[in-house]
């Protein structure tokens, strides 16, 4: 049993890693691309582009359906603790995708659309804001008790940091956005977002210099983890392979190539991902509580797996035939794709 206590966490660590990524490589293009809706000069555009994500955008959603009760199950604890914390930026998230989905089915039946496509624009901006802070918040440490609860104040996760967080995130929503209407796109609309592509790639850049930069300078643990041996040689690493990626990004950009923006993109998330699993690890609440500490009892993490197990495959397949049913083109009459 002392195994399993051992063991059974750090799959479900990686459970909600998984999850945690697919959700926000999936979800967050059509994110990006809600963010890109509102400067869009046309409603014929606009029209592509809402086009462009209403058989994918549902399912993209229900990885964070899944985390979330994959952590409530698994990690009841952190579970409680998280959300009593960033309850703010919670709900701002929650309350941007109830506002974003009804805009989205509202406007199919409008006849006038304005109001409903500034809806959805702001509600993608909304749900990509909570998210980032909600993430600065965790990396930035919340203060508990000695049993694991909330001591801190409302706002504790409002910082600077997290203001850094929170605003990369959109710009990396924008670009992955971007890269996936590349994909997606012909003509003078396609051209537009290779540009749009190249100004979120650089800002993005700016932005995840800045949080590396200010990390280990605002958070002891940070800096412990960053700065010992063997862990500095892999961080040194990553940074370079970002810069390796966006160089990448970049001039599959400026050779106007369609697909592989899009996947250089996705690497550059997972490559994100990676580094910030090898700053947390093994805390589920940095630096307080420990994934071996938060979890629930072997047997309900054992009968968790079985389901879930069984599920993933499920959600991967449901996934992959989506898009490649729906891999093809969205053209809209003269939006400049003909």
């Amino acid at each position: 049993m002392d195994t399993l206590s051992y063991f059974l966490p750090q799959v479900w660590f990686g459970i909600l890693a998984l999850f945690l990524f697919l959700y926000v490589m999936l979800d967050g293009f059509d994110l990006g691309v809600g963010i890109l809706s509102l400067t869009a000069s046309s409603e014929e555009r606009r029209s592509v582009l809402m086009t462009s994500l209403s058989n994918v955008w549902d399912a993209n959603e229900t990885w964070l359906i899944l985390m979330g009760g994959s952590l409530f199950g698994a990690f009841p604890l952190a579970y409680g603790t998280i959300l009593n914390a960033l309850y703010i930026p919670i709900f701002i998230m929650l309350f941007g995708i109830i506002f974003r989905a009804v805009a989205f089915e509202f406007r199919e039946q409008s006849n006038r659309k304005f109001f409903w496509n500034t809806a959805f624009g702001v509600g993608s901006f909304v749900v990509a804001l909570g998210q980032g802070f909600a993430l600065g918040g965790v990396l930035a440490g919340i203060p508990v008790d000695g049993t694991g609860h909330f001591v801190g104040s409302t706002w504790e996760w409002l910082n600077l940091p997290s203001v850094l967080v929170a605003l990369t995130l959109i710009q990396g929503y924008v670009l992955i956005g971007s890269t996936y209407l590349v994909w997606k796109t012909e003509g003078e609309l396609q051209q537009t977002h290779y540009r749009t592509a190249k100004l979120a790639a650089i800002t993005t850049l700016i932005g995840a210099i800045l949080i590396t930069i200010a990390t280990p300078i605002f958070y002891e643990y940070a800096r412990t983890r960053l700065f010992q041996t063997p862990q500095i040689y892999i961080f040194a690493v990553i940074p370079l392979l970002g810069v390796l990626l966006i160089t990448l990004l970049l001039r599959s950009l400026n050779r106007h190539e369609e697909r592989w923006p899009f996947v250089w993109t996705i690497l550059l998330f997972l490559l994100t991902f990676v580094g910030l699993a090898l700053v947390v690890f093994p805390y589920i609440i940095p630096t307080q509580i420990t994934i071996y500490q938060a979890a629930a009892d072997p047997s309900a993490l054992v009968f968790m797996l079985i389901f879930i197990g069984g599920l993933i495959p499920v959600m991967l397949f449901y996934n992959l035939y989506q898009y490649i049913v729906f891999q093809g083109k969205v053209t809209g009459g003269s939006y400049g794709g003909e």
